[in-house]
């Protein structure tokens, strides 16, 4: 009895102390004092929502003003047909934002930004994986050759969250072709290489090892089909924080890490944006949720942040729901 009262009383010891720990590290603030927002434009999401991508773009140019921007050479349209490179799109994306004196991550490869998160062409359906593998390094080849003497662009992202493998419809991670893709761009272009993780379920550690610029997610509230709406309410912004400094600490080579994805828009359950109603949206992204994921990442210390969700607020604002929108204006 008196051995089975010292255990408990031992794990009763160990949980207040943890407790308290983790009561302490919601108090703690590291935020930076003038951090840089920017967002991320897919011409696809946009579409997607009903938008005409164009006027949306310049109106979070124009009206948003934002300064930074993280855009997407998504390869089944730019190479829609085999060894046929039509980059129309994305040069005028570029353009705009160049001529607005904007700075540019330019993302390449195969895993990008937005569901199914691999945008591949139709004619890679034919193809053995190695032949993929040429394809798409010539596809990145092309890409950076073509935009890399524009001192817009600031960085290269390899790939979206490429050694992720529990999320999109993609062929498991191969750190070993990443390798070779990140060796191919920095063979091109001296610009920092930015490999990306996700900041929940992964470690960072291994995209930490082959990145110039580490990015991450900052997610507040996902959603599954088996445990419905998932709250991270109970996860100190500190967290972040100290993952991010014991990377730089294990990786000192490491140049930076940032937010690349902060979500600031509603989960959408197994449906598209469209389908879901004003209410449904609600319940995992509003105006209060916009303004306490702003302040979240922001004590997390972060000094460059790209939010995700700035063709949803434009969406939203043609839907007679300008909040959201007006209240982004305030970032820039």
């Amino acid at each position: 009895m008196k051995k089975m009262l010292k255990k408990l009383s031992l794990v009763l010891a160990v949980t207040v102390v943890l407790a308290g720990f983790w009561a302490w590290a919601f108090s703690l603030d590291f935020t930076q004092p003038s951090p840089i927002f920017g967002v991320t434009f897919s011409n696809k999401y946009a579409s997607s929502l009903g938008l005409d991508w164009r006027q949306s773009y310049l109106a979070i140019l124009d009206d948003l003003a934002v300064s930074h921007l993280r855009l997407v050479a998504y390869w089944d349209e730019i190479e829609a047909a085999e060894d046929h490179f039509v980059f129309e799109d994305l040069d005028w994306q570029i353009n705009q934002a160049t001529e607005r004196g904007r700075k540019i991550i330019l993302v390449v490869g195969r895993r990008l930004p937005r569901w199914p998160e691999c945008h591949d062409p139709n004619w890679l359906s034919d193809l053995s994986e190695l032949a993929i593998q040429q394809q798409q390094l010539e596809f990145v080849r092309e890409t950076v050759n073509r935009y890399k003497d524009n001192a817009a662009i600031t960085a290269w992202q390899v790939e979206n969250e490429p050694l992720f493998n529990w999320f999109g419809e993609c062929p498991k991670a191969n750190k070993n072709f990443l390798k070779q893709e990140i060796d191919l761009v920095k063979s091109l272009d001296t610009r920092p290489i930015i490999i990306t993780d996700s900041g929940e379920l992964n470690h960072w550690q291994a995209a930490a090892g082959m990145a110039d610029w580490l990015g991450i997610t900052m997610y507040r509230i996902v959603w599954n089909k088996y445990l419905g709406f998932w709250d991270y309410f109970f996860v100190p912004s500190a967290a972040y924080r100290w993952k991010a400094d014991l990377t730089k600490y294990w990786h000192p080579g490491l140049e930076k890490i940032m937010v690349t994805e902060l979500q600031m828009e509603p989960w959408t359950l197994d449906k598209n944006m469209t389908d879901l109603t004003i209410e449904q949206q609600q319940r995992s992204f509003d105006l209060q949720r916009f303004n306490n994921n702003i302040a979240y990442v922001k004590s997390a210390g972060f000094d460059e942040v790209y939010l995700w969700g700035a063709e949803y607020w434009y969406w939203l604002k043609q839907q007679n729901h300008p909040e959201i929108w007006d209240q982004a204006k305030t970032l820039w």
